[in-house]
């Protein structure tokens, strides 16, 4: 799509839809992926878009698969395997609710019942990928994990990834967590989730032993009443680093929406302060309007775990009404310019 001849119409910072949506969708021969494939963290390096992907088979546990792209739109490579698959007890390998019942589904998202690894997020720290991800056993409160793997073992498809560990407090359930690529001021720096707030931590290290030591939510970004983001905000892609700012793309609710559906947002944070949010558009850059986006596990729902820039041009994935995945594009420089006009 011509990007710049189209956005120019557009007073405000808009996504626009590929046309050639979903890119990745369920394949019922696969009984790993035969019902959804959605929510993928994104990743360029090498030339390529590196795509993790939630995906819920016949077992309904969530796992990971990938997929990847040259121009980030047309998937040229898919691999027929999972690529990340549940290790621990607390990602369902076995029930662990004090009750000894059966999995509950009490938490249930995106039409699994029975947990696994759901939601990731990737980012490239030196010569190591993490990957953040929701970790669920089927009847706890869901909790971030943690795990990670070289550089090297990711682009040669060796999936050696380190054991996972959890990051988040027990009890609580906590999403949506993504790590900065960069430290700030000597720290890395997590977003995270706990309703309805996007929460921030620094830490020296991403060291966790996922016994004695968790996320503390050091500062926060809230909702804004009377906005299309209301009722909740949730962290997207890992932020990406620009000279006016970290470029933030976020999901959101609104409260006087009846329907709780799930719009895209995009904000720009201080550079030395991620905390402090330097402008935050007033209107959704992306809401449900393409039937895909309504025809899946959840009506509605848009919700990006990945972006990346690609000669200029911004380019945001998401999961479609929790059973496909899409990819969205802008120009980044008018894309920012009207975030920094149309602001609050």
């Amino acid at each position: 799509m011509d990007l710049k001849k189209m956005y120019s119409q557009f007073s405000t910072p808009v996504l626009l839809r590929y046309e050639g949506n979903p890119i990745i969708k369920p394949i019922p021969q696969h009984n790993w992926e035969s019902k959804a494939t959605f929510n993928p963290a994104a990743l360029y390096l090498g030339r390529r878009v590196h795509i993790i992907y939630r995906a819920i088979g016949d077992s309904d546990i969530s796992t990971l698969g990938y997929a990847a792209s040259r121009d980030g739109c047309c998937i040229d490579e898919r691999l027929n395997y999972p690529v990340y698959v549940p290790r621990e007890p607390f990602e369902g390998t076995s029930v662990s609710c004090s009750n000894d019942t059966e999995p509950t589904g009490d938490y249930v998202s995106g039409g699994g019942t029975y947990g696994g690894c759901e939601d990731p997020r990737l980012t490239m720290i030196s010569n190591k990928i993490y990957m953040t991800y929701v970790a669920y056993d089927g009847c706890n409160p869901p909790r971030v994990a943690l795990s990670s793997i070289s550089t090297s073992d990711f682009l040669n498809k060796r999936w050696r990834w380190k054991k996972p560990v959890l990051i988040s407090e027990p009890g609580i359930i906590n999403k949506n967590a993504c790590i900065f690529p960069e430290k700030i001021k000597g720290k890395f720096v997590i977003f995270h989730r706990v309703f309805p707030d996007i929460l921030v931590d620094y830490v020296d290290d991403l060291e966790f032993d996922g016994k004695t030591r968790w996320l503390e939510a050091r500062d926060m970004i809230s909702p804004r009443e009377d906005y299309w983001d209301s009722r909740k905000v949730g962290a997207g892609a890992p932020p990406i680093k620009t000279d006016d700012g970290w470029l933030f793309i976020y999901q959101a609710v609104d409260d006087l929406d009846p329907l709780y559906h799930y719009k895209i947002g995009a904000m720009l944070l201080d550079l030395e302060n991620p905390a402090r949010v330097i402008a935050r558009g007033t209107v959704p850059v992306l809401e449900p309007r393409a039937s895909y986006e309504f025809n899946g596990w959840k009506s509605g729902v848009l919700y990006p775990c990945g972006a990346v820039v690609i000669r200029g041009r911004l380019l945001v994935y998401y999961g479609a009404s929790d059973k496909v995945t899409c990819v969205a594009a802008a120009e980044l420089k008018p894309f920012i310019e009207k975030l920094q006009q149309h602001q609050k």
